[in-house]
């Protein structure tokens, strides 16, 4: 395993995708630095990586806070320079519009909008200091599209695609490069297929063609990818789906 002189970040590191884009960076050098709501939870993921030879720091935070937000990012930096950062939470519910309280739209804006523009800004704090740097914020169809149930997800993640798009046109000459995936299908996980099963029943989850779902590693790729661009050629947008998923 390369070891380089870097961290990578990422905000909200969850069970699927965020484990995923963990291992990947970890894999090829990077020192990472994890963060989620509960540390514990991170714990199976910081072990796993370090019995492969990598290099795993464990923090909890709340991506809401700027002051967790800061300090995840700083210790990042102070112990290798910040050259990736992920903004990875989730924030995915449906409600109908009569059902959806105040409190529940401003919930799912803090977490799949305000989080994104907190992480955004810190790490560019950060990389603009090295001259260099991959910030990349993870979407999802709602950031184009607005679906029944979906008015707090999808304008939350709509304004996280601004923030990104933004913060491209910002940052980009400035050697940082700032790009918006946007995950348009369901990844294999045990919530995407609990949800498969309450509307189909169970035997469409175990009749499920292969590659249907995505790949939490299959994404994790896909970041990498982004992150090794030359940048005479950049993404800012990158739309993932599996080949069977309509759109």
């Amino acid at each position: 395993m390369p070891a380089r002189n870097a961290t990578a970040a990422i905000v909200g590191a969850g069970d699927f995708i965020g484990a995923a884009i963990a291992r990947k960076f970890a894999a090829e050098g990077y020192t990472v630095f994890a963060g989620r709501r509960t540390a514990e939870k991170l714990e199976p993921l910081k072990a796993e990586i370090e019995a492969a030879g990598g290099r795993c720091f464990a923090r909890g935070l709340d991506a809401r806070k700027e002051e967790d937000i800061t300090a995840f990012l700083e210790e990042a930096d102070q112990h290798a320079p910040l050259e990736v950062c992920i903004a990875n939470p989730g924030a995915n519910v449906n409600f109908p519009i009569l059902d959806t309280t105040e409190r529940v739209f401003r919930k799912v804006w803090e977490m799949a909008c305000y989080a994104g523009f907190l992480t955004g800004r810190e790490a560019a704090r950060r990389m603009l200091k090295h001259g260099k740097g991959s910030i990349f914020f993870t979407g999802a169809t709602a950031s184009v599209r607005g679906g029944a149930g979906y008015a707090a997800f999808s304008s939350a993640k709509a304004g996280l695609r601004m923030v990104a798009q933004s913060m491209a046109h910002e940052l980009g000459p400035k050697n940082i490069h700032v790009a918006h995936l946007i995950i348009d299908a369901g990844v294999d996980t045990a919530f995407v297929r609990d949800r498969i099963k309450a509307a189909r029943g169970e035997a469409a989850v175990a009749n499920l063609p292969d590659d249907v779902l995505m790949n939490p590693a299959s994404i994790a790729q896909a970041y990498w990818m982004l992150h090794t661009q030359t940048r005479d050629a950049w993404t800012f947008e990158l739309d993932l789906r599996p080949y069977g998923e309509t759109w």
